[in-house]
């Protein structure tokens, strides 16, 4: 079922996005080589925390941190550890939201590590304006249709893929929602958008095919072909006047 917010609740969660979009600051900030992924972690929870609101993340579903850290040919999910230093030339996606008050934010972003490679700054650049353009077409009276194709014509016409298998999602006083919001589809098809809605739009680009593939821990997708990717992700908003991103600070 789709719940529509209504003014009071839409500024609640403005809160949540607030701290959500401080704490991925917080954590991009860090990305250098040397830091563990776990410190990254550590900070993004302390930010949410001291601004009084909780680590959705952490323990949804037996997920263990408060961020999800992907590196290089890893996708999404990627458990923070202690053991794991960040390396020059790599790009460090980190996902992550916060709850306040009963509501949800989410976003993501994928950060350099250093100099990173020409390939590399590239695919970050692609997957970054595809979810503007994705934005863009989150128009109320439009359809979630409009908004995948958006984001795929972007990035398929630079030569990227586009990940099938995990999805933008409805967010709200659940972190998952109905509807789901692909990163493909086709114009004028799906659930049609209204006022109210809240979603969040995350495009998953792969350098190479969009074959992924879980580990054994249950939890980090990597591509199936080593390929590079990236990730971005803002919480948006549905309104009469055109799609408001929460997740902006």
């Amino acid at each position: 079922m789709i719940v529509l917010k209504t003014g009071r609740e839409l500024n609640i969660m403005k809160e949540a996005c607030r701290i959500s979009a401080g704490a991925l600051q917080t954590a991009g900030k860090a990305v250098e080589p040397g830091v563990t992924t776990a410190e990254l972690d550590r900070l993004a929870e302390e930010y949410i925390r001291s601004q009084g609101g909780e680590p959705n993340f952490k323990n949804y579903e037996g997920y263990p941190a408060t961020a999800c850290i992907s590196i290089n040919n890893e996708v999404i999910h990627g458990i923070p550890s202690a053991k794991r230093k960040l390396r020059a030339g790599d790009i460090v996606s980190i996902d992550l939201g916060a709850k306040f008050d009963g509501y949800h934010g989410d976003n993501a972003a994928t950060f350099a590590c250093g100099d990173i490679s020409e390939e590399a700054k590239r695919l970050m650049d692609a997957t970054r304006e595809s979810l503007y353009e994705g934005i863009k077409a989150a128009r109320a009276g439009g359809r979630v249709g409009d908004i995948g194709h958006a984001v795929q014509s972007y990035v398929e016409a630079r030569g990227y893929t586009v990940v099938r298998q995990f999805v933008g999602h409805g967010v709200g006083t659940h972190l998952h929602e109905a509807p789901e919001v692909p990163n493909f589809g086709t114009p004028g098809r799906g659930v049609r958008l209204m006022p109210g809605m809240t979603i969040a739009i995350e495009p998953m680009v792969n350098a190479g095919a969009a074959g992924v593939e879980v580990q054994p821990d249950g939890w980090t997708v990597l591509t199936k072909d080593g390929s590079l990717s990236a990730h971005f992700e803002h919480t948006v908003a549905i309104t009469a006047d055109g799609p408001k991103i929460m997740t902006l600070i």
